[in-house]
């Protein structure tokens, strides 16, 4: 089996978790989540996850303000309730993924960073 050439110039980082940005990226930059619900809890404890990953995080009351702000702070992803989120789906523009919070994502970090990691990736490819 022949030996393949290792070209990293730095440590291994392929089995670390990652966040929506890297120590490289420039400041400023990152995926805007918009966190739409009044549970207090879950969005805030959903902002503390998305921002201990880095990822930029911003929240709203209810889909009026959430549908108002959209195009002044043009969030990458949404993430919001069932009921919300389809009509956030009808009125914002069609590129703009919507991540439905689930009972499932409430309980589990990993399963609400994943979902929101898919959404950002399956727009970018759309793109």
């Amino acid at each position: 089996m022949p030996h393949t050439p290792d070209h990293r110039r730095g440590p291994d980082r392929r089995k670390l978790a990652r966040g929506g940005r890297r120590n490289g990226d420039l400041t400023g930059f990152a995926p805007l989540v918009l966190l739409v619900g009044t549970g207090e809890s879950v969005v805030a404890r959903s902002e503390l996850v998305l921002a201990k990953l880095r990822f930029a995080v911003t929240t709203s009351g209810t889909v009026e303000d959430a549908l108002r702000v959209m195009t002044g702070i043009r969030p990458d992803v949404i993430v919001a309730e069932s009921a919300d989120a389809s009509r956030i789906r009808l009125e914002a523009p069609e590129h703009l993924p919507v991540v439905v919070m689930s009972d499932a994502m409430r309980d589990d970090n990993d399963l609400f960073v994943d979902e929101i990691r898919q959404s950002l990736r399956a727009n970018l490819k759309r793109v």
